[in-house]
């Protein structure tokens, strides 16, 4: 896992098994890229890759010197107004207007381990061995300004990761216009642009389009990194499939604005930057201070995106989500939101509470509508105490019966948010993010408390933790209902206006390091309205998040299919629902909807006091299979085999990691009649290994023959009307493999 410098050709190489990253000092003492991809023999000049040539219209660096123009090098680091006319990465507005900087190598230090980001979630090691970092320092000795460049490389994994800090060590105030997190150019444009797009019920819906000249991006300007986008981008080539190709995955570790944009110039060279997004933003530097950005992280595989995808598990499961519950079992839940909405009181909740601890399940979570006077959303967010009407004895007196019944009982908050209708208004409406003399823009019924502030901070600390203390609460589930608008802090200078939108997420993650710190063991689960917050700076503090509202079986396939393209197993919330589902009105079977939520952390959200005998029969079945298989689920291999988003049918699986069991998911939408013999291909199998699969004939195959020929699908579609697979539309199978 060498981070070498070569000093003679002043040149750096960064690799380990599996990637090799190389760039050089150039002769105007600026850092350009020269190699990113596979590993490849280190050696002491890679000077041929520094591509120059004569450009017309391009500024030049040097007199005489036609053929090295920052336009036309690719560069480490992209800086507006030095001659570099493409869109860059870092623009520093200076006293007399100008917006011209120019950052030169100054030293650099290689250090094992990998350091900690100040105030920003980022991926860590627990010994200094799992990786190494160089910290390059480049300078601006007119403005006095430092530029660190920080590049961490894992020892074990294809991974490495990139931010940037920028420091005013001169005597002038400086501003940043834009700092994003890094630049990364690419010599082709030979790629295809995969983003996780959706909306409401739809999130991370896998989109692939081929890059072009111009710009192509994604990004969110809503306070939050949005159902409507997700802050990664994948780059893969044309010709990449699940499990061959190479794919270049780009996750920024952030929660809030965010801009991932690739642009592509008429010499076809690429350009990717990731980083807060410039709109809205602008960060003033007095002397002596800094600005750190989020981190990156970046993952290359030459074996397709099955390989990406299980760098980003493995690595953000153990290495991003943190504390207590990392390693765990997950609790088997029950929420009673769909089974009651706000229309309850404590002897429904103890109806439903009991129902579950005859069935087995783990853990009791009490959703929306504990508090104040909550009966509608337009009233009592902000006004954290029981609603007594409700809850007679209080959230402690209905934790200490429900744990009485041998469950855990968790609490539903949504913490950045107040209600016009509250007690928290009428002392603090200068709490509220808004702009005095304008309208207020209503979203949910609910406006945006204002985390910019330490009062409200610590408002929120105290409040919560009163309650946290008061109880035996084991999960917090930390919900956020509405996008930002009119984004202004009241009562603050005009200059700290353009810092809000970075500012309150800074907030959020110290409110988080708080409670998180102050109980470890409690689990805290992400929400924002189902996955308008579900990224990587969430799952440092929760190392699990309601991935969507939507929990329709059949939604969940694409919305799951596509999460997991960067998020591990373990981090996606995964409900048993009712039926008609409460948001298609789509009916599917009890063992479909389990099939489906076995892939996530797994629980139910329905009355289970109206289920029939023979329902209750099969949730005790399915519980018993959780609990059983679930360390496998959350920390096994997963593989995606046949996608959603290309057909009519979706199929996903599970391997451990000796290779020894296998869960494979497999799942019909629609019926086909009278179709041909199918097939399903397994994948990561052991080619020597003999696997018996559970509930099929009594032979064996072997691992080769499973991933080369397939599992038999023939039913009824396929007009074998004798067969003993269940008929309709909404079909789930589960085959269950062990090795001999």
């Amino acid at each position: 896992m060498p981070i070498i410098y070569h000093e003679k050709s002043r040149q750096f190489h960064l690799y380990n098994d599996e990637i090799s990253y190389i760039f050089c000092i150039m002769p105007n003492n600026q850092l350009g890229h020269l190699y990113y991809g596979k590993k490849i023999h280190d050696q002491e000049d890679f000077s041929h890759l520094l591509e120059l040539g004569f450009r017309d219209m391009s500024p030049c660096v040097f007199e005489g010197n036609a053929k090295f123009s920052l336009e036309q090098v690719k560069q480490e680091i992209s800086v507006y107004g030095a001659g570099d006319l493409r869109n860059c990465g870092l623009h520093i507005l200076q006293e007399d207007g100008s917006h011209t900087t120019c950052f030169e190598y100054l030293k650099h230090e290689i250090v094992s381990g990998k350091p900690v980001l100040e105030g920003l979630p980022a991926t860590y090691v627990e010994n200094d061995g799992e990786a190494q970092t160089l910290r390059v320092f480049l300078m601006d000795e007119q403005l006095k300004c430092q530029v660190e460049l920080q590049y961490t490389i894992y020892k074990n994994l294809p991974t490495l990761t990139r931010n940037i800090k920028i420091s005013n060590l001169g005597e002038q105030k400086i501003q940043l216009d834009s700092a994003m997190s890094f630049n990364l150019d690419l010599p082709d444009k030979n790629y295809e642009m995969i983003d996780l797009t959706g909306a409401w019920g739809r999130e991370r819906h896998i989109q692939t389009h081929a890059l072009h000249q111009g710009i192509q991006s994604t990004y969110s300007l809503r306070g939050h990194s949005s159902h409507q986008y997700n802050p990664f981008i994948g780059l893969k080539r044309k010709e990449t499939t699940e499990f061959s190709g190479e794919a270049i995955g780009l996750s920024l570790i952030y929660s809030g604005n965010f801009l991932a944009q690739v642009e592509v110039d008429t010499y076809d060279v690429t350009r990717v930057m990731m980083g807060i997004h410039p709109n809205g933003f602008s960060w003033g530097l007095q002397p002596g201070e800094s600005f750190q950005t989020p981190e990156v992280v970046m993952v290359y595989s030459d074996k397709g995106l099955n390989k990406m995808s299980q760098t980003f598990h493995e690595l953000y499961r153990t290495r991003l989500a943190r504390g207590f519950w990392r390693d765990r079992t997950r609790p088997i839940l029950i929420n009673n939101w769909e089974a009651t909405y706000m229309k309850f009181n404590e002897d429904k909740i103890l109806e439903i509470a009991r129902s579950a601890a005859d069935l087995g399940i783990e853990l009791f979570v009490l959703d929306d509508g504990w508090f104040g006077k909550r009966n509608t959303d337009t009233t009592s967010l902000g006004d954290w105490y029981p609603n007594k009407e409700k809850l007679p004895n209080g959230i402690s007196g209905l934790a200490s019966k429900i744990t009485d019944l041998g469950l855990k009982f968790g609490l539903w908050f949504e913490p950045e948010m107040i209600s016009k209708e509250s007690d928290l208004y009428l002392k603090h409406s200068d709490w509220i993010m808004a702009v005095p003399y304008r309208s207020m823009s209503p979203g949910r019924n609910q406006y945006v408390l204002d985390l910019t502030k330490a009062e409200v901070i610590d408002y929120l600390d105290e409040t919560i933790s009163k309650i946290l203390s008061e109880s035996d609460i084991s999960y917090v589930k930390w919900d956020m209902n509405r996008s930002m608008s009119e984004v202004f802090s009241v009562g603050r200078e005009s200059d700290f206006q353009g810092k809000v939108y970075h500012q309150y997420i800074l907030g959020l993650y110290e409110l988080f390091e708080r409670l998180t710190s102050k109980f470890p063991k409690v689990l805290f689960e992400s929400c924002a309205s189902g996955g308008g917050r579900f990224d990587p700076g969430m799952l440092y503090f929760c190392p699990q998040g309601w991935i969507s509202d939507d929990t329709d079986a059949v939604e969940r396939l694409k919305i799951q299919y596509g999460t997991s393209l960067v998020y591990p197993i373990s981090s996606m919330g995964s409900h048993v629902s009712a039926v008609p589902n409460h948001q298609t009105s789509r009916s599917t079977s009890l063992a479909t909807r389990g099939d489906v939520a076995y892939f996530g952390t797994f629980g139910y959200e329905l009355d289970l006091s109206l289920l029939s005998d023979a329902e209750k029969e099969t949730v005790r079945e399915q519980i018993q299979f959780m609990k059983k298989d679930r360390e496998l689920i959350h920390q096994g291999t997963f593989y995606r085999l046949v996608s959603p988003f290309e057909g009519n049918v979706t199929a996903w699986m599970i391997l451990s990691k000796d290779r020894n069991r296998a869960i494979v998911g497999y799942y019909r939408t629609l019926t086909d009649v009278n179709v041909g013999y199918r097939r399903l291909k397994l994948a990561g199998l052991d080619t020597d290994k003999k696997y018996r699969i559970a509930s099929a004939d009594e032979r064996s195959y072997y691992g080769d023959e499973l991933m080369e020929i397939g599992i038999l699908l023939n039913d009824s579609t396929s007009g074998d009307y004798l067969s003993k697979v269940p008929r309709g539309d909404f079909l789930s199978r589960l085959f269950i493999l062990e090795a001999e």
